[in-house]
């Protein structure tokens, strides 16, 4: 069987690596020469189904959970296991025990405790969640990454969405001719600083907007994101980047000195429920709608779809040989 996959995204490249490993012959299309500029180029890579959960459905639990094991047993050294932190300046002390209501697999950090675990942050929380088995990644060298290993095993890319081919998985995302989805806008910058160090993804909580702040390396800080209901993947706003900075300024003023080294601004494709789906079509499949879970569900979601694909190859087979 010949599977075509549109879209080199998340979403198509980790379907792609489920069925070479299956056995079957795959083809990656894109309008793009690659990974850059997909809304998955400009994602956080946090690896955290239980902090997510305080404002997403059980299912990004119970599907996120083995997404760690899933990238490190297919990029080796490309996850880091060392949890995720949430604080939030004492007059906003109630989000923080808002989202502790709201979610699992945490514990409490008193003023030392977060110190111990994060020294560049002495002094400035007086309490916090532990999230200790979460993780997190650098998107764009697993994308990079899984584009190279798809490449030795045999997967070709093109640049055209016509190929002929037995199956073909739609993973095109916003692209995709799908009347469900909605756009849902999301912007990040990248800070670069010496004054700081950070171990692990910190988010702090504020009533209005939200951030995370995941450490790079070579100094670099990914600072996100905005979630807004729009289809508009223009560059990012005054607002939104004021409200950034501000947060970021907020963990810690040595941002403040901080060179911003890139904007951006995506748009997630998302149903309305706020979970992906894998749907069958006349072509194949589709598996689209990631919303903000891409690297987090696309491990699920890429297994369920390509058991999908083998299991109608067997029935093909079968037919063939009644």
């Amino acid at each position: 069987m010949h599977v075509l996959v549109r879209g080199a995204g998340v979403a198509g490249l980790t379907l792609a690596h489920e069925l070479v490993r299956a056995g079957v012959r795959v083809t990656v299309c894109d309008t793009r020469s690659g990974p850059a500029g997909s809304a998955s180029w400009l994602a956080g890579g946090m690896l955290a189904p239980w902090c997510e959960r305080e404002s997403a459905e059980e299912p990004v639990l119970t599907l996120g959970k083995s997404a760690a094991d899933w990238w490190e047993a297919t990029l080796p050294g490309h996850v880091l296991r060392n949890g995720t932190l949430v604080v939030a300046p004492a007059r906003d002390r109630a989000e923080l025990d808002r989202f502790a209501a709201r979610t699992s697999g945490h514990e409490w950090l008193e003023g030392e405790a977060v110190t111990a675990l994060e020294p560049d942050l002495a002094g400035r929380f007086r309490r916090g969640l532990f999230f200790r088995g979460e993780a997190h990644l650098d998107p764009r060298r697993a994308l990079t990454a899984l584009v190279e290993g798809l490449r030795k095993a045999g997967v070709r890319f093109v640049c055209e969405m016509e190929v002929e081919a037995d199956r073909i998985a739609d993973c095109t995302g916003m692209a995709a001719a799908d009347p469900e989805l909605r756009g849902v806008r999301g912007e990040m910058l990248i800070l670069r600083t010496q004054e700081i160090n950070l171990s692990r993804p910190v988010r702090l909580l504020h009533p209005r907007i939200p951030v995370y702040i995941v450490p790079r390396a070579d100094h670099h800080f990914m600072v996100g994101a905005t979630m807004i209901e729009s289809d508009d993947a223009g560059p990012i706003s005054a607002r939104s980047m004021m409200e950034l900075l501000n947060a970021a300024y907020s963990l810690h003023p040595a941002f403040a000195e901080a060179k911003i080294v890139e904007t951006g601004a995506g748009v997630r494709p998302a149903y309305p429920d706020n979970l992906p789906r894998v749907k069958r079509t006349p072509e194949g499949i589709s598996v689209n709608g990631f919303y903000r879970h891409g690297f987090l569900l696309s491990p699920a979601m890429a297994r369920e779809a390509a058991t999908l694909i083998l299991n109608e190859r067997v029935e093909v087979f079968d037919e063939a040989h009644g």
